[in-house]
């Protein structure tokens, strides 16, 4: 089968590899119908380093169960499901609180340990505590949408949540990428009254402005602190959501939060150390956030979009096949691009 395999920093290319194929009796195997490439697949594409293993990439997808193993009790061949980016089993103490990103037996899709889902066909490990199935056909004129539950509207939600976003409550998301966007609307789904969006690039601007921003700050760093702080009068938002995981991000992040604030972080971060514990320990901000379990948000996440209250779809501003994956990557990583869907 084709699959995505990035060798080193720019060197993604699309190569024969073997079949997937189902290896434990709790595995199942999914032919991939829609995949996508993710803002956080670009840190290793631009920074992998010399030495480094190949990696097979992708971690978002939806696709038709193909085979299911002698263990695997929810799911059937024929079922449309959502792979979330990370596999988990679904009865450890973790998942049972909502936290499968930290199931003892779980893992993540598109590391060297296991390969993902920018491919023809993928092998999902603990398949009845992983996927989720949709009810709906493969052709749904949803599938834009629906794929996103599989990472960056559930990481928006995630930003959102560690917030702690809620009515009448303003908001600022830093990012302007698809889990920024997505975060837009999950700030507006919770509530918030005021939403400010920290970004510069007018077609993302635009659709966070149609997804529910009130506002709109292209200032970076200092520039940026100084003009949250103008709009809310010199105090800060209550929540900020942040979506990027650099130092800036994050120091910005604590720079416009106001006392008794809280950070929702989703942004892989590239520090060693939070940036800005001095002023975030006097003004008693909460800090938190992490790997989105957006297994645990698909079910709240999922009547919203066959709905249409939410369409997060939109992120997608591009949409290729397999063998224009090099490409994509290029388009993401030079901004040509929102996110890129990779259709079978």
């Amino acid at each position: 089968m084709r699959a995505t395999v990035l060798y080193g920093a720019g060197d993604v290319r699309i190569e024969n590899v073997p079949d997937a194929r189902l290896i434990d009796s709790t595995d199942a195997l999914v032919a991939v119908s829609r995949a996508c490439i993710c803002g956080s697949d670009l840190w290793p594409y631009k920074l992998m380093k010399p030495g480094e293993p190949p990696r097979r990439m992708g971690h978002e997808a939806i696709g038709v169960v193909e085979a299911v193993g002698s263990g695997v009790r929810t799911l059937k061949v024929g079922d449309v499901v959502v792979m979330p980016f990370a596999y988990s089993d679904g009865t450890c103490a973790f998942c049972h609180e909502g936290l499968h990103t930290s199931c003892v037996h779980g893992g993540f899709f598109g590391t060297v340990e296991l390969p993902g889902a920018q491919a023809e066909a993928v092998r999902i490990p603990l398949a009845d505590g992983t996927l989720v199935v949709l009810p709906v056909r493969e052709d749904d004129a949803l599938m834009a949408s629906l794929l996103t539950l599989s990472d960056v509207m559930g990481t928006g939600h995630h930003a959102a949540r560690a917030a702690k976003v809620g009515p009448g409550k303003t908001a600022a998301v830093i990012g302007d990428g698809a889990v920024g966007l997505c975060a837009v609307i999950a700030a507006r789904r919770l509530g918030a009254e005021r939403i400010m969006i920290l970004g510069r690039h007018p077609d993302r601007i635009a659709l966070a402005k149609e997804f529910g921003a009130t506002d709109v700050v292209s200032e970076r760093s200092d520039g940026a602190i100084e003009r949250v702080r103008t709009l809310t009068g010199g105090f800060g938002v209550h929540s900020v959501l942040e979506c990027v995981g650099t130092d800036e991000a994050m120091r910005t992040a604590i720079g416009i939060a106001r006392p008794g604030g809280a950070v929702g972080r989703v942004g892989v971060p590239h520090y060693e150390a939070i940036p800005g514990s001095e002023p975030a320990f006097y003004n008693n901000l909460t800090i938190s956030g992490g790997p989105a379990p957006v297994r645990a948000y698909i079910q709240e996440l999922l009547p919203d979009v066959l709905e249409g209250k939410i369409e997060p779809g939109r992120v997608f501003d591009r949409v290729i096949g397999l063998d224009q994956v090099p490409d994509g990557y290029r388009a993401m990583n030079e901004r040509e691009a929102i996110k890129v869907m990779v259709k079978a």
